[in-house]
């Protein structure tokens, strides 16, 4: 099973998208507080539909946290704009975990020390970043696809 992990999100309804794209993908999804909103919040069930209870979260008090838990044969893919290797440039396996950061500022640079090898970016003509649950579902669907390939 894939992973997405949202560290620090902070719009409700795209994390309830996000959520909606796990359930459909049978991704697992991880949150990593503090959250931006309340996980009661009725936005987040409105994009996450009838999935959101279905979905069960894992939420996560803080990203050291979240990293013990990582099992040493997962590989964790940082996703941010302060990459030039492009996305598909990775090689996905079962069990990864897909990293995104908050909305507004992304993933922060200390995350991202010593992991060089597993940073990478979505490629874009122009622009700043695309909406978070976007780019969720372009990653987790190029990790699907690359698994079909490899027998999944």
């Amino acid at each position: 099973m894939l992973n997405v992990v949202l560290f620090e999100p902070e719009i409700p309804p795209n994390t309830g998208n996000i959520g909606r794209l796990c359930h459909g993908a049978g991704a697992a999804l991880h949150l990593i507080e503090p959250l931006g909103f309340s996980i009661d919040d009725k936005s987040l069930k409105r994009a996450g539909l009838d999935y959101w209870p279905e979905l069960n979260p894992t939420l996560w008090p803080d990203f050291e946290t979240f990293l013990k838990s990582v099992p040493e044969s997962a590989n964790c893919f940082y996703l941010t704009t302060k990459s030039t290797k492009p996305y598909w440039d990775a090689a996905f396996a079962d069990g990864d975990y897909l990293i995104f950061g908050p909305e507004t500022r992304g993933l922060p640079g200390s995350l991202l020390t010593g992991v060089k090898d597993q940073i990478f970016v979505i490629p874009q003509e122009r622009g700043r970043s695309l909406n978070l649950a976007t780019s969720a579902g372009i990653v987790l669907y190029e990790a699907i696809r690359q698994l079909k390939i490899n027998n999944f």
